[in-house]
């Protein structure tokens, strides 16, 4: 039996998918800045989550485009990496790892949006969409310097505290073991 579907339809299906992602997200950013310790990486939450109501807005624009409505479609793999995410935020609560653990969840997502709008781009220019693929290459560039800042924040700040404060406990623990 043959399936009618095309690129326009997998296109379609994606762009809901990315409008159901990109909702979630936003619910969740505030959760993950106030959960997060340090100010620079609550600060980044909080533009992220500026940055992804214009996401939605430009997804909102190329429904438009196409003659669509605005209709979600779950995700299941973003659903699960928000779920990660959350989970590692209360696993590390008052833990100096809470800012890395964030970072890396929050860049799991990322790199599955990442993914997601270069696809939407490629098929965007495949379908002869110019406008749906500027502004799909907008957002892509935003991910990846999302990506990116929080690569520099792991690097300079919560990478280097969660290690120093895992060497102080396990030099804490060697010397109560040698002094048992």
């Amino acid at each position: 039996m043959a399936n009618n579907q095309d690129l326009f339809d997998l296109f379609h299906r994606k762009l809901r998918e990315m409008w159901f992602a990109e909702k979630k997200i936003h619910a969740s950013l505030p959760k993950m800045a106030k959960a997060a310790q340090s100010d620079a990486l609550r600060a980044a939450f909080k533009k992220h989550e500026a940055e992804t109501q214009r996401q939605m807005s430009r997804l909102g624009t190329i429904f438009g485009l196409i003659d669509r409505s605005a209709k979600e479609e779950a995700s299941i793999a973003l659903t699960a990496l928000l779920d990660e995410c959350m989970e590692a935020a209360v696993k590390f609560k008052n833990s100096s790892a809470l800012d890395a653990a964030l970072i890396a969840g929050a860049q799991a997502v990322e790199h599955h949006e990442i993914a997601c709008y270069g696809a939407l781009k490629a098929w965007a220019g495949q379908l002869g969409m110019k406008e749906a693929t500027g502004l799909l290459d907008e957002t892509l560039t935003e991910e990846k310097d999302t990506d990116e800042a929080l690569t520099q924040l792991a690097e300079d700040m919560a990478n280097p505290k969660a290690r120093k404060d895992d060497d102080e406990s396990r030099r804490r623990a060697h010397r109560s073991a040698s002094a048992a």
